[in-house]
């Protein structure tokens, strides 16, 4: 199979990009949106990692914020810090760890990471952005966040590399 060129990698990270930085600025509308805007950002950054490009995934995730940054303002925070690393930081656990104790070192380390960074996000959409939440999230918010975030992290995790190995039989029919 034939290397593929980097006019095709830039291509590739460019709709990418674009599909990204659609759905974040479409998710400005409304709360329900937004948090669909993050998940479809998520996967339209695994295309470029199907064909093993993580500069241009990389490059991908930067350009879609760039272009979101005016249209979303305070709320590409949670893009920015979690949802736009996470399938790059999979790509290479995927790719470098291959014992399981660093296996469950990494999940352990990307549960915090995602614990913290929904605590920042809270906290940015909340005085920032002036997000109202109901009084009961606000509450308890931290049992939410690192109790029930936590659990709920771990299966989105196991989910987002059932997405990727999905985006890579997808894009594996490109013949580039």
């Amino acid at each position: 199979m034939k290397k593929p060129t980097k006019s095709f990698e830039i291509a590739l990270s460019a709709l990418a990009a674009a599909f990204a930085a659609g759905f974040l600025m479409l998710g400005t509308l409304n709360p329900f949106l937004l948090a669909t805007g993050y998940l479809v950002a998520t996967f339209a950054l695994m295309v470029p990692l199907s064909k093993d490009f993580v500069w241009g995934s990389l490059l991908a995730f930067l350009a879609a914020g760039l272009i979101a940054l005016p249209v979303a303002l305070w709320k590409i925070v949670p893009y920015a810090v979690f949802f736009g690393l996470h399938p790059i930081v999979n790509y290479l656990q995927k790719k470098y760890v291959k014992r399981t104790p660093f296996k469950a070192l990494c999940l352990i380390g990307k549960a915090v990471w995602f614990d913290l960074s929904m605590w920042l996000s809270f906290f940015v959409l909340t005085v920032m952005a002036g997000m109202p939440f109901p009084d009961v999230i606000v509450r308890f918010f931290y049992y939410i966040v690192f109790l029930g975030g936590t659990l709920f992290f771990v299966v989105y995790d196991v989910m987002i590399f059932f997405c990727q190995r999905s985006a890579d039989m997808a894009v594996r029919r490109i013949r580039r």
